[in-house]
């Protein structure tokens, strides 16, 4: 089936479209195909982003179960200073999780908050109370990169990607930087279990995709 540029910009929008169509001026074609192969990226990029995502949070978790003794560590947020405007990402949990008409329990509570909370933690701002025991959860990290900021920075970068992955935003345009970026999310796994990128490994078909895309695009 080919659809036309009016398509296109009806569906996705002008605005969304027109990064597209402006790098390939009388060539609808191709601007279409460019677009196509940023969808089939985004689609590569599921994989390792549901998996750092699982992996990180779970890990994370672990070690502020262990820093509180507790299960529902996030308890100790409100009366904790310094880390009490936290609490507005349990706060949002709690309201999902009562909204689908569930029963409130830690394990929900996990598995509702958002990345950008799990990132948070290693933000600067939280270094004096946290990083002490979160470093724990990145046991396979080499100990002289062993920093907060070693951890934190990448982990934005990663978020940041993973929002334009879900909102359908433009990503195809320098594989060799998409391809830097995934290489050190799997890095980061290994950082937190040195056998997560292998078995990635098994599944993951980035690598596969861009190359598809090379070839689809002419691009080198």
């Amino acid at each position: 089936m080919e659809c036309s540029k009016d398509f296109f910009e009806k569906v996705f929008s002008s605005k969304r479209m027109e990064r597209y169509f402006n790098l390939y001026p009388g060539n609808e074609n191709r601007a279409i195909l460019h677009y196509r192969c940023n969808l089939q990226l985004a689609e590569a990029f599921y994989v390792s982003l549901s998996v750092l995502e699982v992996t990180l949070r779970n890990a994370l978790c672990r070690e502020l179960e262990t820093m509180t003794g507790r299960e529902d560590w996030y308890a100790v947020f409100p009366t904790t200073p310094g880390l009490a405007k936290l609490n507005r990402y349990i706060t949002q949990a709690n309201k999902q999780i009562a909204g689908r008409h569930e029963n409130i329990t830690p394990s929900k509570v996990v598995a509702e908050l958002t990345l950008g909370f799990w990132v948070s933690l290693l933000n600067s701002e939280h270094e004096r109370l946290l990083w002490k025991d979160l470093r724990r959860a990145f046991p396979f990290m080499p100990k002289q990169e062993r920093k907060r900021k070693n951890v934190s920075a990448p982990l934005n970068q990663f978020r940041t990607l993973r929002n334009r992955v879900f909102h359908n935003e433009s990503i195809c345009w320098n594989l060799h930087h998409v391809e830097e970026v995934h290489r050190e999310m799997v890095t980061m796994m290994g950082w937190i279990n040195k056998d997560v990128p292998g078995w990635l490994e098994q599944t993951d078909r980035f690598n596969e995709v861009c190359q598809q895309i090379r070839e689809t695009m002419g691009w080198k």
